[in-house]
């Protein structure tokens, strides 16, 4: 006889399992893209017309992309009333969410704020989650690095082996 603990004992429900799932399809966009756009070449203005949000809590050692805000994914979906009534009194048009990979947290965020937007009628903001989050974004190459804040290379050496 097993004297293991059972699975529900010793597992507890990951954070986002208390929200609903998103329904909304995943829009990516493209390290490629949003570097064109912190450059300036797209006419568009970091913070005025797009906005990106970092949303890892305590596991954002490395550096963050030039800009960006930080909202805990955890503290996402009860704020997003909150949230989009900043982004709108701003003119956010885009908003762009990464967290590691943006597989998890980012995406998921993205299409929860796909949905409110979808909910309360607003096809003037579109949500997007970045393409392979900051882990893409800082190893791709040194123009990606130059748009980052404190930039830590040893970190994202370390995680490329993970």
């Amino acid at each position: 006889m097993s004297t293991a603990p059972k699975e529900t004992e010793t597992e507890a429900a990951p954070w986002y399992a208390a929200y609903p799932e998103p329904q909304s399809d995943l829009m990516n966009i493209s390290r490629a893209e949003v570097l064109e756009m912190l450059k300036g070449s797209t006419g568009e203005t970091a913070g005025k017309d797009f906005v990106l949000v970092d949303l890892r809590r305590d596991d954002c050692k490395g550096g963050t992309i030039r800009g960006s805000i930080n909202l805990p994914a955890q503290s996402m979906y009860q704020t997003l009333p909150t949230i989009y009534d900043m982004f709108k009194a701003a003119g956010v048009k885009k908003a762009i969410f990464y967290c590691g990979t943006s597989r998890g947290r980012g995406s998921r965020a993205a299409r929860w704020l796909s949905d409110y937007l979808v909910k309360i009628g607003d096809n003037s903001i579109q949500s997007f989650a970045l393409f392979e989050g900051i882990k893409g974004w800082a190893n791709a190459g040194p123009e990606y690095v130059e748009f980052m804040d404190e930039h830590d290379g040893s970190v994202w050496e370390r995680l490329k082996s993970q």
